[in-house]
Order: C-alpha cells, then sequence, then structure tokens
C-alpha cells in the first residue's frame, strides 16, 4: 500500500502570499498615500497634486491613474499617472481637455479610462495613455461650461465593460435630494452624438447627494456613497441593478462625515470608504463590522483597491 505526502512550501514560496493595499487621495494636501487594507505601513507616495478626487489602480503594470480637479471655472482639470512607489510621474490628459475631472475607473481589458466630469457635465473616456479623449455623455442641455446647475453635474462613474454598459450619478445641489443615477450604453448609438443620444435610463432618483460608484459584476450590485444629508445622505449604499422594479436603495454604512471614495475587494467580502472630515473605513459587503482604519487624515476623495 503506498501512500502520497504532500508537501508544504517553505521560504520564499511559504511567506509568499497576496496583500491587499488602498491609494487614498488627500484632497486637502495634494497627496497620494498608500496603506495596507488593515491600516498598517502607511506612506505619502506624491504631494503636490492639484485637488486630487478620482484614482484607479492598474496593478500589473504597476501604474496609479488620478485625476486633479483644478479650479472649476479655469478649465484646468488633469489626469495624471505615477509609478506604485511614485516614481515616473506623466502627465496624459493635460489642462483645457476636461473641466473638473471627478471618479476614474480602469477598463484594463479595453484599454481606456474613464471619468466624470463634474462642471463639465459629461462622462468621458481615452485610451491608457491620454491619447483619443471621447465625450460619451453630454448632460449640459445646452448649457454653457462650467455648468451652473448642479442637477447635470457628473461625478461618479462605473463601467461594465463586458455588456457594454456605462453608470453615472449627477448629484444635485447640496443636500437638495436632487441627486440621481444613470445608464446607458457605453458606445454612442449610430446617428445620435454625445448630446443627442437618447439610449440612457435613470435608475434612481430623489437621492441625496449620490457621489462615487463600485460596480460588484458578478452580483449585478451597484454601491455608492452619498454626501448628503441624514438620514439617507452621509452613508454607503447598494442596490440591484437588475430587478425589473429597482427595490429601494440599501443603506449599508451611516454617519460619514460627507462620504466620497468607495472601493470594493468582492472576494474578500470588503469595502473601503472614505469621507472629508480624513476617516478610511472598511466594512464587510453587507455593512456590518464597519471600523475606522485611519482618522484625521485630511479632506479625503477617492479611494482604490488593488493587490499586489
Amino acid at each position: 500500500m503506498s501512500t502520497t505526502q504532500t508537501l508544504k512550501p517553505t521560504g520564499a514560496a511559504a511567506s509568499k502570499k497576496t496583500v491587499g493595499r488602498l491609494v487614498v487621495l488627500n484632497l486637502s494636501g495634494g497627496q497620494i498615500v498608500t496603506v495596507n487594507a488593515d491600516g498598517t505601513e502607511k506612506k505619502v507616495i506624491l504631494s503636490d497634486c492639484r485637488w486630487p478626487d478620482g484614482v484607479a489602480v492598474d496593478a500589473k503594470a504597476g501604474h496609479i491613474y488620478w485625476t486633479n480637479m483644478g479650479v472649476p471655472n479655469l478649465n484646468d482639470g488633469s489626469i495624471e499617472r505615477v509609478n506604485l512607489d511614485g516614481s515616473n510621474r506623466v502627465t496624459i490628459v493635460p489642462k483645457g481637455v476636461t473641466f473638473t475631472p471627478k471618479q476614474l475607473q480602469l477598463d484594463k481589458t479595453g484599454g481606456k479610462l474613464y471619468w466624470a466630469d463634474r462642471e463639465g457635465m459629461r462622462v468621458m473616456r481615452a485610451n491608457l495613455d491620454g491619447s483619443k479623449v471621447e465625450t460619451l455623455i453630454d448632460t449640459s442641455l445646452g448649457d454653457a461650461r462650467p455648468g451652473p446647475d448642479a442637477r447635470k453635474w457628473c461625478v461618479g462613474v462605473a463601467v461594465d465593460s463586458q455588456r457594454g454598459q456605462i453608470y453615472w450619478t449627477q448629484k444635485g445641489g447640496d443636500n437638495a435630494g436632487t441627486g440621481r443615477i444613470f445608464r446607458a450604453n457605453v458606445e454612442i448609438p449610430k446617428g445620435t452624438t454625445e448630446t443627442t443620444r437618447t439610449d440612457f435610463e435613470m435608475l434612481f432618483d430623489r437621492l441625496p447627494e449620490p457621489i462615487d460608484l463600485e460596480l460588484d459584476h458578478k452580483q449585478r450590485v451597484l454601491y455608492w456613497t452619498d454626501r448628503g444629508d441624514p438620514p439617507r445622505g452621509n452613508t454607503v449604499n447598494r442596490a440591484s441593478i437588475d430587478s425589473p422594479k429597482m427595490r429601494e436603495p440599501e443603506i449599508l454604512a451611516t454617519h460619514l462625515m460627507e462620504g466620497i471614495g468607495i472601493a470594493v475587494d468582492i472576494p474578500g467580502d470588503r469595502l473601503f470608504a472614505t469621507d472629508l472630515a480624513g476617516t478610511v473605513y472598511v466594512a464587510k459587503l453587507d455593512g456590518s463590522q464597519k471600523r475606522a482604519l485611519l482618522v484625521a487624515q485630511g479632506n479625503l476623495s477617492g479611494v482604490a483597491y488593488f493587490e499586489q
């Protein structure tokens, strides 16, 4: 009778494991910060950013992409890229192309960056090197840029590249209860333009002030932050996006202080959120076990999760 012995890895093989890490943007400090997903080993990898807001990570390529809002009435927003260690900073979308770029999403398969342009009142995309900038959605309805109507301001964005769909938030005025979340096809239908296309649908309306989005592609669930007034604002929320009758959004976490950024680790059953009071939160995907990872970090905006 023979037996098979399973050998356990030793040395470097035994110690090698996936490490979850966050990239957090400090709006007031103009900084890009990385930190382990348990709140340890915080590092400031870059300073002198111009009101950084949205962030996306390509861990395999070793790149961090982020948006700089700039000053809205100057049309001086931009998008930059840097290595994970803060080296090799490069401007890929220069000033004058996008007014106030907000949340940023990376579509690695399609080789595209997607972002919402707040005062520009549009959803845009470009190649990863910043070339071929396109406007996919124009919500201005003829208003001049920078747009004065916050109901038309695009802030959050999420992309489903497999289904060819894009989601975005229009936040509405401060605590006005006029926030909305929309969905459309990524590609503009033939015979229409970014201003005349009609292939979009409003999924949720009368929200306090929805900001950033994340999408669970497998479960078909949309997550978002809301910085409006309680009880429905200053929250993290989620909702099904396939139900014939869109059910009421589920509030997962409350008592954020103007919640902005959100990131999800679906395999790890956790979400991360930031707020303008300077806190990074972690919780399970159902909102339970919420706790603060970091506090008093400045005015925090975007957050992204990656593994290396």
